[in-house]
Order: C-alpha cells, then sequence, then structure tokens
C-alpha cells in the first residue's frame, strides 16, 4: 500500500529537504518516459486495478516467432503461456538503516494506440539503485524494457510486462510486487523498496532547483511538449535546463544508441539533480522552498518507504562521494537481439546473457566491484570452493544413480553438495539455477559442464533456497563427462 510522508516535527528542517530532495534523487528519472508530456497512468494503490488507462485489464499473450528456433527456457512457438500462477508476495525484510538497500524506480507509460499496447500501464523505465551505508557506496543500474526474461507466474514476456501483469491480475502487492520479484530474479540481488512519481512533481521539483546542470555528450534535438514547432536543439557541451527541457531531454530515444543512449541520458538528470541538492549556495533556496516541495513530494510520489527511511536515505545519500557513486546500463553487449509475436504482433525483444549481466552487477552492488584481475587469474576451482556455495544436484535423465556419482564427484573436488535428487522435470540439457548470486562457482561449473550461459545457465534470485545453485543434469552430462 503506498506511504504516504507525514510531517514529523522531530526532524530539523534541513534533514527535511535533504530527505525528500534525495529521494527525488531515487525517483526521479523513471517519469522520464515515451509520451509521458502527452498522457500518464499512475495506479494510485499497489493491488487495484488502474482505470482510464484505455484498453482491457486481460494480460498479453506472447509467444516465439517461427524465424527464430526456440531454445530451452523459451516459450514453444504459438502456444499460449501456462494459466498464471499466483507468486508469492513476500519481499525481503525491511530495511535496517545500516545494510545495503535496492530501490527500484518505475516509470509508467500508458495508451497510446498503438497496435502492441494495451491494458493497464507498463513500466516503461526500470531503474534500480543502491545505497549501502558500510562502504559508503551507491550504484545505478538502468534496465532495458525490452529485456526477454521469465516472469515469476507468467512465463516469458518483455521486463517491462511485470507490472502490467501484476496490476491486471490484481496480485498481491499488485505491479509494483511483481515488477520487484521480477527485477530481483533477473539480476540476482533482493529489492526491498519501489518508488513511483507523476511527471508533473517531477518537472516542479527540478524548476524548485532553479535548473539542473547536464553536459550533452553529442547534438540533440528534445521535444518537451511533444510533436510541434517547440523543438529545441542542444549543441554539445554543457547545459541548464528545466524541469519541462530535463523531461524531454532524458525521455528521447530516437538517438543512434535507443534506449542505451536514452539510459545514459536519464542517469545524467539523476546526477544533475544531486549535484543541485547538495550545492552549498542552492541550500538557502531550498529551505525556502521546504513548504512547496513538500507538498510535491506528498502529492506526487508513490512508494513503500517510509518517511523515517526517507530521512535516513537523505543523510545517507548526502554523504556519498560522486567518486563512491557506480553507475551500469545493459547494454547491447549484454544481450542477444530476438523476435518475438506479441498479440499477433513481430516485435523485437533482447534475451540477457547472464554472465555479463552478473558481472556488472557485481561492479555495482558488491563494495569490492567485479572480480578482481588478481581473482581472474587465480585457479577457478579454489575460488569456487572459497565460495562456499551449498549446491542441489537434481537427475534429469534416465541414466540412474547419475546424481550420486556426480554428486560425490563435485564433493571430491571441495563443494558442498546438499541435496541429492531425481528433478521433477527432464530439461534436454544441463541446466544450472543461481539462486544467490554465486559468481565463481557458476563460472567454474560453466567449464566443468560445458553449458552455454545465455541458455543454460539461470538466475532465480531465491533468498530462502535450500541451496545457492541448483544443477538439473541432463544427457549431456551423462554421455559425455570427466568422472571416473
Amino acid at each position: 500500500m503506498m506511504n504516504t510522508i507525514p510531517v514529523n516535527k522531530k526532524f530539523p528542517l534541513k534533514w527535511l529537504v535533504l530527505g525528500i530532495l534525495s529521494l527525488v534523487l531515487f525517483v526521479g528519472t523513471f517519469v522520464l518516459v515515451r509520451n509521458l508530456v502527452t498522457s500518464w497512468c499512475l495506479s494510485p494503490l499497489p493491488g487495484v486495478a488502474l482505470t482510464g488507462c484505455g484498453g482491457n485489464d486481460s494480460a498479453p499473450m506472447f509467444t516465439e516467432t517461427n524465424n527464430n528456433t526456440p531454445e530451452p527456457g523459451l516459450p514453444t512457438p504459438e502456444l499460449p503461456p501456462p494459466a498464471p500462477v499466483i507468486p508469492n508476495a513476500e519481499l525481503p525484510p525491511a530495511w535496517d538503516g545500516a545494510s545495503r538497500i535496492n530501490v527500484l524506480l518505475l516509470g509508467l507509460d500508458s495508451y497510446d494506440g498503438s497496435a502492441d499496447r494495451s491494458g493497464p500501464a507498463r513500466s516503461d523505465t526500470m531503474i534500480l539503485l543502491t545505497l549501502d551505508p558500510k562502504s559508503n557506496t551507491a550504484g545505478i543500474l538502468s534496465i532495458p524494457r525490452d529485456l526477454w526474461v521469465n516472469i515469476p507466474g507468467f512465463g516469458y514476456g518483455r521486463i517491462n510486462t511485470a507490472y502490467m501483469l501484476g496490476d491486471a491480475n490484481k496480485l498481491p502487492g499488485g505491479g509494483p510486487a511483481l515488477a520487484m520479484k521480477t527485477v530481483e530474479q533477473v539480476i540476482g540481488v533482493p529489492v526491498q523498496y519501489y518508488a513511483q512519481i507523476e511527471f508533473a512533481a517531477f518537472v516542479r521539483l527540478i524548476d524548485e532547483l532553479d535548473k539542473i546542470p547536464v553536459f550533452v555528450e553529442k547534438n540533440i534535438v528534445i521535444d518537451p511538449i511533444g510533436p510541434g514547432a517547440d523543438e529545441i536543439f542542444l549543441s554539445r557541451g554543457p547545459h541548464m535546463l528545466g524541469g519541462v527541457e530535463a523531461l524531454a531531454y532524458a525521455r528521447n530515444r530516437y538517438t543512434e544508441g535507443g534506449d542505451v543512449d536514452r539510459a545514459k541520458r536519464q542517469q545524467q538528470v539523476i546526477m544533475g539533480i544531486r549535484q543541485r541538492v547538495l550545492e552549498p549556495a542552492n541550500f538557502p533556496r531550498l529551505v525556502a522552498s521546504a513548504p512547496q516541495i513538500y507538498s510535491i513530494i506528498q502529492d506526487g510520489i508513490n512508494t513503500n518507504l517510509t518517511f523515517d527511511q526517507i530521512m535516513r536515505l537523505g543523510m545517507l545519500a548526502s554523504g556519498v562521494p560522486e567518486e563512491n557513486i557506480k553507475r551500469g546500463i545493459i547494454n547491447y553487449e549484454m544481450m542477444i537481439p530476438y523476435n518475438v509475436t506479441v498479440n499477433g504482433q513481430n516485435q523485437a525483444v533482447y534475451k540477457p546473457i547472464p554472465d555479463k549481466i552478473r558481472e556488472l552487477r557485481d561492479e555495482i552492488f558488491t563494495a569490492q566491484g567485479a572480480i578482481s584481475p588478481l581473482a581472474q587469474g587465480a585457479d577457478a576451482l579454489d575460488l569456487a570452493r572459497q565460495e562456499g556455495a551449498k549446491i542441489a544436484v537434481y537427475n534429469g535423465t534416465y541414466t540412474s544413480g547419475l546424481a550420486q556419482k556426480t554428486a560425490d564427484y563435485l564433493r571430491s573436488l571441495g563443494f558442498d553438495v546438499v541435496i541429492v535428487d531425481s528433478a521433477s522435470n527432464f530439461p534436454g540439457t544441463t541446466i544450472v539455477v543461481d539462486r544467490r548470486g554465486r559468481p565463481y562457482a557458476l563460472r567454474y561449473f560453466k567449464e566443468l559442464f560445458r553449458l552455454n550461459a545465455a541458455i543454460q545457465i539461470q538466475s532465480n534470485y531465491t533468498p530462502e533456497a535450500p541451496a545457492d545453485i541448483e544443477i538439473i543434469l541432463g544427457p549431456d552430462w551423462a554421455a559425455s563427462n570427466p568422472m571416473p
């Protein structure tokens, strides 16, 4: 349920300003989405069906086209998805104020009359932010809307439909809960909180800051209020953008790099907001505008963060130096172009490359960053053993005793095998499922089982799972393996 932000007199006014504006730092850019200038659809309460968005409330059906050979883990061509199974809506424990916190920013699109668009709003923009008080670091990860992923309970679809499916099917927690669980599964980190903001509130907040600084890397034409004679040319170099201009700058998708370029601009806007909030010369203006800022935030933000948590975030975020803020985008080097049919329309999507996304994740969401060159040069088996992953081995073949023999072999290598059993299905090829993020073990298993990382390694973040990594043995392993 949406948390309002009650006035709390125990906080000094400067803390209130920093807290609220730091929340803006966390939520500002998710409003920078396609067609937001002309229309907006926002769910006022998680779990409540949207109204006034046009279309019907039915969920879309996803099918593969025949111009690509389906691979394991993706739907069978032209078959409808299975009936939805409502996933558990339980979220990670509430933030304790001292541990790492992850917040998902959701920017929603709305009905625009296009052939592939109907029903409730989708999350056109998804940005995952992290803050770690222990290491005094923060991070920003942009997730492309066309990533083709497994949505819990619904099978494969574009990641931007998770929000829509949660709302349309009135799941516990609605669209935000399902979007968070989907991102958890794809990225492999817990997502405790979400935030949404109305675009008008974003524009007003930028204006209260008296514009934000942005360095335009390439000449660009922006259109603040849609098609018309109001286009603005921004030359390469530094600019100060007001709210409407900042919105148009970050929502523009029609540049050479498409959504990846847009993600870069959105992150620029986030950093521009941060810079203005923390400028000492700008603080008197913020204090004087505190009542207006508070009103904008109270009316325009939907989040499951409490007021006290916002205050803590504000104080912590203000103390993180810019060089400690890691920024990343899931770009075209981390995805494979693919074609699917959505509601009868052929569309281009991207299948994630798990290994490359995991490396980016570790760079942003761990204090030590990605695997260091020293670690890369070390013995792979020794690194995997030191990681201490708990392993489950399942026999997905008709070869009797294969799971037990494999478990004994892995134990002889120093792995902690905690489960040995038969698989509930026969995948046709060996599959490794990463439940809690164990990069060294996964890297070793990739070589041991000769896995295709894009197909045979799956990320499904499940903190309560009995094992960190599940290995479902296939006939490929039964036919050829190094076991004595």
